[in-house]
């Protein structure tokens, strides 16, 4: 058994692509993006700070679940 790699679509790739980039620009469009942009990515509350992926973090770390 062999197993063959196919090439992706160089459409799909484009569409998938462009479909990222219109989301990006819409997270950016939003308060939270541009206050991301604007202000430093650490906690008001206990002084922690935040980068990278960990960014989602910044408004939920102090929440009970």
């Amino acid at each position: 058994m062999s197993t063959k790699q196919s090439r992706p679509d160089p459409g799909k790739l484009d569409q998938i692509i462009a479909e990222a980039r219109k989301e990006r620009e819409r997270q950016e469009k939003t308060y939270r993006g541009r206050a991301l942009k604007m202000f430093p990515w650490v906690c008001a509350k206990c002084g922690r700070e935040f980068s990278g992926k960990k960014v989602r973090e910044l408004t939920v770390h102090h929440k009970d679940h």
